[in-house]
């Protein structure tokens, strides 16, 4: 008699049984995982009627998918719902613990139900990046040939971390960060629901606001701190904020993406690093990146920023910037912060120049004024059939033919000859273009 059955107490539980106390057992992330397709909350672009996920889930689609998403979107959930709805068998394998052998294994397992019984197997995979190029190589012949419907999941861009051959073979989905309003939904559910904490606490609308913030676009994170915060009250317990902050050991940031914190908050960064004082920008950076503001709109504001207070003074400082955005794009948080933050500190330290923002509001300001004329006839097309004859392009002179590069011409409209946009400062690498830039207006309007 197996003595480790009497110790956990589960000798002559039926099997039902046993799954059923597990489930109890299980945190309450897992216990509140959607059971249907209805029940999934957020990914509307992939679940509308003729979408492909939803075609996959409902069975009229027999694609092997690749779901690419940050964590807490519905991955592994998705991937249940796949085998669930088709009646398909599920097994799953994380790339954090299994070789090659593992994959072998349940391909083998795949195709003999396959062959003897007509069973169809879906293979979960998650963290599928972590895969070596020879764990993935080794799904290539079952995917191809359908012995298994493979559903992998990474939170990085398969594009670079997932062979070619299989990316072929896989239709590749992108997940978004779950919104407020989802997240939301999602709480108030596991408040609720007898799965969850059956109504058994009354949640404070500040803590669950804050729980809604600290999730960032993750349902299971945001679930994990509901559960952890709910032990803390107990049954029949009122759940408010300071329990949430106690508990998760994070305080609330008083933000508002859609009021005036948003604003506050944005307007202040933007000041301090227009204002040279990177500690204080990168206060509001945190503050932000904690109250969970898209971490996009900051990088937007990173961009505008390099070319509207630093612009010519340190031109590296857009590229800094530009790169930052694309690193949002690629990895997202928590890890883009760090790009975020260098970007942050090249702008704050940078010489500072607004020259390029008066340069182009001015030129725009006379052009909304009237002051355009006509380009000059030795500067039009002079590409296409009858040009010549309308005296297009006709006299014009190319800089490279000269050593210096530079040469008298005019270049502007007749009523604009003589008007200065642009004037450098003497700060930063904008010092050596304010000691060019006059020389260069010299030689090309013939004043020497």
């Amino acid at each position: 008699m197996n003595e480790g059955l009497f110790d956990q107490g589960l000798f002559g539980v039926d099997e039902e049984e046993k799954a059923a106390r597990i489930a109890a057992n299980a945190p309450l992330a897992v216990r509140m995982r959607p059971r249907t397709l209805d029940e999934v909350v957020g990914q509307d672009h992939l679940l509308g009627p003729g979408a492909p996920l939803r075609r996959l889930v409902e069975g009229s689609s027999p694609a092997s998918i690749m779901l690419y998403g940050p964590p807490g979107t519905g991955k592994t959930t998705l991937a249940t719902l796949v085998s669930h709805a088709t009646g398909r068998r599920f097994a799953a394998l994380s790339a954090l613990s299994a070789g090659v052998k593992e994959v072998r294994a349940v391909i083998d397992e795949a195709r003999r139900r396959l062959v003897r019984a007509g069973e169809s197997t879906v293979l979960f995979i998650d963290e599928v990046h972590r895969f070596s190029k020879t764990q993935q190589d080794a799904l290539l012949g079952a995917v191809e040939d359908r012995i298994v419907l493979l559903v992998a999941a990474t939170t990085e861009n398969p594009f670079f971390s997932v062979v070619s051959p299989l990316l072929s073979r896989s239709l590749v989905l992108q997940l978004r960060p779950l919104t407020d309003d989802a997240v939301r939904v999602l709480v108030g559910r596991a408040i609720e629901d007898e799965r969850g904490l059956g109504g058994s606490i009354t949640v404070e609308q500040e803590a669950e606001d804050h729980l809604v913030r600290l999730a960032g676009g993750d349902a299971r994170r945001a679930l994990t701190a509901l559960e952890a915060a709910a032990d803390a009250v107990g049954a029949g317990g009122v759940l408010d904020l300071a329990t949430v902050e106690a508990t998760v050991d994070k305080a609330a940031v008083r933000y508002d993406r859609q009021g005036d914190q948003h604003y506050d908050v944005t307007s202040a960064f933007i000041k301090s690093i227009r204002g040279s004082d990177v500690d204080a920008a990168l206060h509001y950076l945190a503050r932000m990146i904690e109250a969970g503001e898209d971490p996009r709109f900051i990088a937007r504001r990173l961009v505008i920023h390099a070319s509207e207070d630093v612009g010519m003074a340190d031109p590296t400082a857009l590229q800094t910037c530009v790169a930052a955005a694309q690193a949002v794009q690629l990895i997202g948080l928590p890890e883009c912060a760090l790009n975020l933050a260098q970007a942050t500190i090249h702008l704050a330290t940078a010489p500072k120049s607004n020259a390029v923002t008066t340069a182009i509001s001015e030129a725009m300001s006379d052009v909304r004024k009237g002051a355009i004329g006509s380009v000059p006839a030795h500067l039009r097309d002079g590409h296409y059939a009858g040009a010549a004859k309308l005296g297009n392009a006709r006299g014009y002179r190319y800089p490279h033919d000269v050593p210096e590069g530079v040469l008298t011409q005019q270049y502007p409209p007749d009523d604009l000859v003589g008007r200065d946009y642009y004037e450098p400062t003497g700060r930063g690498a904008e010092r050596v273009i304010a000691e060019r830039l006059p020389k260069l207006r010299r030689v090309v309007r013939g004043e020497e």
